[in-house]
């Protein structure tokens, strides 16, 4: 262990020195894969010096997700205290389903389950919560708690009748996907209409809600979304809790994109009323720039997770008290440590450091605007208070400039579409970066339209065809 730790050290530090001199990874065309990389498994061993090689090469082709050139996804950056805790996750290897295999880091993941609920509003001494491996799972696991909330016979019988979800134009496609794999059935989906910035009407909202009542469906389950994926809108959440309420309908908030501000004083506001949600996931892997996976959901009374997710079994639980056996209020079984990595951040920031890292994000996506507002080369399609900006230089088609950019290894950054128009998408997730960087971003597109001016005018349907 101590030689590999050594190994790992090499190669990480090759890494980081190729981030910083290329902040973005060479570009290897998918039909190029295998006689780029030695990824071929074999019968006989490789020696140490071939074996370091092999590695090297495949982690420096990678692209780079951390780097100020990349921009390209929800999640970018790196928090070196969170690379810390997830590394030690890996070298403990607890699984986190009961107290006996994961002892005191039960007591970790508790802790920011807790200061969590308290920041969101809830009551401390009802809610609960546990991480999964992303927002799709979350979402699932309100939308089952919901469901069970709304009928316990289903967990025995099934569904035996027309339960209908809402949830806006713009929200995640896990939520229609969830809908197939809990039996409800992604034609019982209703998609809510949003406004010109992306959040739903909540007054459609409500006349589709009487529709289906009027049809004798059972209405069961709303997803209002903080932060959507395009354009990073926050539905409102007060005015939608108040419908689910009048309604009897659990009220979920899927926060993964956007949910990070919580942490914020100042941008607290564009969850207001989250207090009142039923439920509510964020992603840290997202606004707080933890390694991937780290999802989290709470819900406002854990019973709803002992309901949903409680199973016995004796040769698993041999210890402790159940609210000390993970694996209870959980989808899963074997689940790896995704607490230690928010952990070790947030014990080293504390609360006003995650504020920081989450108003730095939005500092940035202002610096941004500001600067295409201000340049009569740029349109501008998203709004402010969000940290997606939304964008076009010159006409030129998204899609293209954003291929050939990541083709030539300039910029990894991607595209979007609301409302038949396409984008540039940027997002300013990566609280590392600084005004400067951002700017550089801009200039670097703009030099890249000049050297590249042929290209970016032929047709391109190929490139448009790209792993983008």
């Amino acid at each position: 262990m101590k030689e590999d730790i050594e190994l790992f050290n090499i190669i990480a530090q090759a890494f980081l020195k190729e981030e910083n001199d290329h902040p973005v990874a060479e570009f290897v065309d998918a039909k190029d894969l295998k006689s780029s990389v030695d990824i071929a498994l074999s019968q006989d061993p490789l020696n140490d010096e071939k074996f370091l090689a092999t590695v090297k090469n495949l982690v420096l082709k990678t692209p780079k997700t951390a780097s100020k050139m990349f921009f390209n996804q929800l999640f970018g950056g790196r928090k070196s205290k969170a690379v810390l805790g997830d590394l030690l996750a890996v070298l403990l290897n607890n699984s986190m389903y009961t107290y006996k295999v994961a002892g005191v880091q039960v007591g970790v993941e508790k802790e920011i389950i807790n200061q969590i609920s308290r920041i969101v509003g809830y009551d401390t001494n009802l809610a609960g919560g546990t991480f999964a491996s992303g927002g799709s799972m979350t979402n699932l696991m309100a939308m089952i708690m919901a469901r069970d909330a709304f009928d316990a016979s289903i967990i025995n019988n099934g569904i035996n009748r027309k339960m209908i979800v809402y949830t806006s134009q713009q929200s995640h496609y896990s939520i229609i996907k969830n809908a197939s794999f809990t039996g409800l059935g992604k034609d019982n989906v209703r998609y809510i209409a949003v406004d010109q910035q992306g959040r739903m009407f909540v007054e459609d909202l409500e006349q589709q809600i009487l529709t289906d009542l009027s049809n004798g469906n059972a209405p069961f389950f709303v997803n209002a979304t903080a932060g959507t994926t395009v354009l990073g809108a926050y539905d409102p959440v007060s005015n939608i809790s108040e419908i689910c309420k009048k309604y009897g309908i659990w009220l979920h908030v899927d926060g993964a994109f956007g949910g990070g501000v919580i942490f914020s004083e100042k941008y607290r506001q564009l969850v207001d009323g989250l207090e009142k949600a039923n439920s509510f996931s964020f992603n840290a892997h997202k606004m707080l720039n933890t390694p991937l996976t780290c999802s989290i959901i709470i819900t406002q009374d854990k019973k709803h997770l002992f309901d949903s997710f409680s199973n016995d079994a004796s040769y698993l639980y041999q210890t402790g008290d159940d609210e000390y056996n993970l694996g209870k209020t959980s989808l899963q079984c074997g689940r790896r440590n995704d607490a230690l990595k928010l952990w070790t951040l947030w014990k080293f920031v504390g609360t006003k450091g995650l504020s920081n890292i989450v108003e730095n994000q939005f500092y940035l996506a202002d610096v941004a605007r500001d600067y295409i507002k201000n340049n009569s080369d740029y349109t501008l399609y998203s709004f402010g208070q969000s940290l997606s900006i939304c964008f076009n230089y010159k006409n030129i088609p998204p899609k293209r400039l954003c291929s050939l950019l990541y083709e030539k290894a300039e910029i990894m950054v991607g595209f979007g579409t609301f409302e038949g128009q396409d984008f540039i998408r940027l997002v300013t997730i990566n609280s590392e970066n600084s005004r400067e960087d951002i700017l550089n971003f801009l200039k670097k597109i703009e030099q890249f339209v000049v050297e590249n001016e042929e290209l970016l005018l032929v047709d391109s349907s190929e490139i448009a065809k790209s792993v983008l």
